[in-house]
C-alpha cells in the first residue's frame, strides 16, 4: 500500500477505475471537446485530471459506441472534435452510477463510515 501512495497517490489510483464514469457524467451536461471536459471535471473537484488522461478514454468510449462525435469549427484553430453521449452511453452511465453507489455503500460499511448494514 505504501508503494501505491508514493507512485501518484491513492486518489489517482482510485480515480483511474472510475474516470470513464466521470467522463460520461460530464458529457450528460451536453456535447464537449476534450479541454472543455477537463474544465467540467475540475469544476466538480477533479482538477487532477488532465487532457492527456482523458483522450485515450474518449477513444475507447467512442469505439465502444458509448459516445457520438462530430467536428465543429473553432475560433482561430483547427476544427474541434466534440463528444456526446449516445443512447448506449446513457444506459452505461445509469448502470455505472448504480454500480458506483452500491460499491461506495459497501466500502463505507467496511470502513465503519456508516451504520447502515449493506445487503449483497
Amino acid at each position: 500500500m505504501h508503494h501505491m501512495v508514493e507512485n501518484g497517490g491513492r486518489r489517482t489510483q482510485l480515480l483511474r477505475g472510475v474516470l470513464d464514469l466521470c467522463l460520461l457524467t460530464v458529457m450528460a451536461d451536453g456535447p464537449a471537446y476534450g479541454y472543455e471536459m477537463t474544465k467540467r471535471l475540475g469544476a466538480r473537484g477533479l482538477s487532477i485530471v488532465g487532457e492527456g488522461s482523458i483522450y485515450p478514454l474518449l477513444g475507447r468510449l467512442e469505439r465502444d459506441g458509448l459516445v457520438d462525435t462530430h467536428r465543429a469549427a473553432s475560433n482561430g484553430g483547427p476544427p474541434r472534435k466534440y463528444y456526446e453521449l449516445s443512447s448506449r452511453g446513457r444506459k452505461a452511465l445509469n448502470q455505472g452510477v448504480f454500480e458506483w453507489e452500491t460499491t461506495r455503500d459497501a466500502v463505507d460499511a467496511a470502513l465503519g463510515l456508516t451504520t447502515t448494514e449493506v445487503t449483497p
